[in-house]
C-alpha cells in the first residue's frame, strides 16, 4: 500500500515517470514517494479517484502517509518517520541504544541506592558503637 522510492541519478527518470504510472494504473498503490539522498529533493503522491494527487506538506516540510499513518520528513538529511505528533520515530538501531542507555541507568541506579544503604549500615554501625561507649545497650532499647 505504500513505495518509497529512493532515486538515484540512473534511475530518476524512470522513477518519476513510468513507475510512478505504473504504481498509479496497474498496481493502484495508495501512497507513492521519492526521495533522492544526493539533492534531498521529495515528494509524495495519494492515490484519488484513480489519479496521484500531490501531498502538500505540513509547516515542518513533512509528508502525510494515510497508509503508514505517520508523517514522513527530513531529518539530518536522511528520510525519516514521525508521528502525528511530532516525535521522530527511532530506528530500530536507535531504540537498541535508547533500551540500552535505560539498562544502564537502572543499573547506575540500583548501584547508587546500594552505596547509600551501606553508608547508612556503616552510620548506623558507629552509632550504636558510640552508644556502646556511653553504656547504652542498643540492643535492648531497639
Amino acid at each position: 500500500n505504500l513505495i518509497i522510492e529512493i532515486l538515484s541519478d540512473s534511475t530518476a527518470k524512470v522513477d518519476r515517470e513510468e513507475k510512478k504510472q505504473i504504481y498509479q494504473d496497474i498496481f493502484r498503490t495508495p501512497d507513492y514517494f521519492w526521495f533522492d539522498p544526493e539533492s534531498l529533493e521529495f515528494q509524495g503522491f495519494t492515490l484519488i479517484s484513480g489519479q496521484y494527487q500531490p501531498i502538500a506538506p505540513n509547516a515542518q516540510g513533512w509528508l502525510w502517509s494515510q497508509q503508514l499513518g505517520l508523517y514522513l520528513g527530513l531529518s539530518a538529511n536522511k528520510l525519516r518517520y514521525f508521528t502525528p505528533e511530532g516525535e521522530l520515530v527511532a530506528t530500530p538501531a536507535e531504540a537498541a541504544q535508547q533500551a540500552e542507555n535505560r539498562v544502564l541507568e537502572a543499573e547506575n541506579r540500583a548501584v547508587e541506592a546500594e552505596n547509600q544503604v551501606e553508608q547508612e549500615k556503616q552510620k548506623a554501625a558507629k552509632l550504636a558503637a558510640k552508644l556502646r561507649e556511653l553504656g547504652i545497650d542498643t540492643e535492648e532499647n531497639l
